[in-house]
């Protein structure tokens, strides 16, 4: 009964992982279709990613800067000062220690202690963040936190413009602070900006998904943004901007592969000695940016080459595929459960009827000479008696 039961079950599972396959190669295909119409529409579905959020002081040491608000608090670690509203004091010492965490592990990257001394303010609402800016230098309308690397300052908001919804303050706060550390680290140096904006993504490990997304679109696409072209600035169309902050993030990444952490190193204290970026790149990797981002791109295509074949280069069919196969893969572990279950119980019915058996088979038998009298059937029936057995009238 167990070996029909299963096999049953590995027939079913068997017709279930077929119908299944079919879907996905149905998904997928529908998928392909679909994505160069959602590719059209990614300056409008896309997740944005963040604009530049580091403002220049041309006279840092002259710059005025507003003192705190009465209802709030000064909290002072060490290197690091905390400004923040009284009313969310609790999560003073949370973000101490996620900054001081952050401020070392930024130094092994780059060699070398950064963050010597580094104000952060906490604003309620953007709004606020300009009144706590310093003077003739207000935060951009659209950003949520900004850096001023010159002046060791950066200024957070809880509330986030446009939606007011309270953007990840510990992603911001890692975003800014690298954004502060690269400054030191270079000693104020020019640095390319897809180098300086992917840094600080890499490191506060911001919207992944929305990265992969980009990478992955742009791959296919052929549609991904030479490193010369950002040199001379970032685009202003919204799927481009989008696609030139994934490159970054990532081409950073990849500079900062295991195998090139001393290399990385290496670059940043170059430029910290006045060597230009480009010159300073060559001399740490042994090799021109260009076929540095040969190398990246090989490396792309071997990362993205096949997944957005599958899905378009579209989220929603990422989902689509991975909430399916999770179904599939409960509905086949429901099933695998039945019929362990459905075995047990089984086993337990054969080995009652075997102890049944050997109940019986154990009993002993009759003694010699004695005649066994069955049972008076029941009340019910009609009866009698003659010479020790009994006979139902008819």
């Amino acid at each position: 009964m167990v070996r029909l039961l299963a096999s049953v079950g590995q027939s079913w599972t068997t017709l279930r992982r077929r119908f299944g396959r079919a879907v996905a190669v149905s998904v997928a295909l529908a998928a392909l279709l679909a994505g160069s119409a959602m590719t059209a529409q990614a300056d409008s579905d896309s997740p944005s990613m963040p604009p530049r959020d580091v403002a220049i002081l041309v006279q840092p040491s002259a710059a005025t800067l507003p003192g705190r608000p009465a209802d709030f608090q000064r909290i002072e670690r060490g290197w690091l000062t905390l400004e923040l509203p009284t009313s969310v004091g609790d999560r003073a010492e949370g973000l101490v220690r996620e900054a001081q965490e952050f401020r070392s592990g930024l130094s092994g990257e780059f060699g070398q202690e950064v963050l010597e001394k580094v104000l952060i303010r906490i604003a309620r609402t953007p709004d606020q963040m300009a009144e706590l800016a310093p003077e003739d230098a207000p935060p951009p309308a659209y950003a949520a936190g900004v850096a001023y690397p010159a002046a060791h300052l950066a200024i957070l908001a809880l509330q986030a413009p446009g939606t007011w919804e309270a953007p990840d303050l510990t992603e911001l706060l890692r975003h800014e602070l690298a954004h502060v550390a690269l400054y030191d680290a270079v000693a104020g140096h020019h640095v390319p900006r897809w180098f300086d904006e992917g840094l600080a993504i890499h490191e506060s490990g911001e919207l992944p998904w929305a990265r992969r997304v980009a990478l992955a679109d742009a791959s296919l696409g052929n549609h991904l943004l030479p490193f010369a072209e950002l040199d001379r600035g970032f685009p202003s169309d919204r799927y481009d901007v989008n696609v030139a902050y994934a490159e970054s993030a990532d081409f950073v990444s990849f500079l900062l592969r295991t195998a090139d952490r001393a290399r990385f190193g290496s670059l940043v204290e170059r430029v910290r000695a006045g060597a230009a970026f480009d010159r300073a790149l060559e001399d740490a990797y042994g090799t021109d940016i260009r076929k540095l981002e040969y190398e990246w791109r090989t490396e792309l295509g071997r990362r993205f080459g096949i997944i957005p074949a599958l899905t378009g280069g579209g989220l929603l069919w990422v989902l689509i595929v991975g909430l399916a196969a999770a179904a599939w893969i409960k509905r086949r572990r429901r099933a695998k459960e039945k019929l362990a279950r459905w075995a047990v119980e089984e086993a337990e019915m054969e080995a009652a009827l075997a102890a049944a058996d050997r109940a019986r088979a154990e009993k002993p038998p009759a003694s010699p000479g004695e005649d066994e009298i069955p049972a008076r059937p029941g009340p019910s029936v009609p009866v009698v008696e003659h010479e020790g057995r009994w006979y139902t009238v008819h």
